[in-house]
């Protein structure tokens, strides 16, 4: 069987200026593929070494880990270790919180709740195979000018 061959004109290389991807590393880079384009209905650009998947308007870019290289020394890259935390996640914004949520959990996406509104916003979390955090939030009282409540940590004094 011969793999497909790279689509080249979706790669994500600007002809000037920047433009921003997310690199996540994944235990198994099929599973992952699978995860973002079958599922969250992503178009797969590059099979492996990197996976490329662009998503609506970004990319995701996955590889396995691994150790120093001469670019990064000292620096390994390694698995996320799924639990409780996270420093970081990746965000979608939809225009339909509610049929994006049905079809892809539909699909087999696991959410940890339905979505939630929280006035400023409509919102749901899920993982992705490794476990990584991904919202999907709907703007909806953010158009008219309603933000989110403060926490109370966040106030003055």
């Amino acid at each position: 069987m011969t793999e497909p061959a790279p689509d080249f004109a979706n790669l994500p290389a600007p002809a000037e200026g920047i433009l921003v991807t997310l690199f996540i590393t994944v235990r198994e880079v099929t599973r992952s593929r699978d995860f973002y384009s079958r599922i969250l209905g992503g178009t797969v650009v590059l099979d492996e070494n990197p996976c490329i998947v662009r998503l609506s308007n970004s990319w995701i870019i996955m590889n396995p880990g691994g150790p120093p290289t001469p670019d990064k020394p000292g620096i390994s890259v390694v698995d996320y270790q799924p639990g409780d935390t996270t420093s970081t996640f990746l965000n979608l914004r939809v225009a339909d919180i509610h049929a994006y949520y049905e079809e892809w959990k539909a699909k087999g996406a696991e959410f940890l709740t339905p979505p939630i509104d929280r006035q400023a916003e409509i919102r749901c979390y899920m993982r992705d195979p490794d476990g990584y955090l991904i919202e999907v939030g709907q703007s909806t009282g953010l158009l008219q000018g309603k933000l989110a409540a403060k926490r109370p940590e966040d106030l003055p004094g």
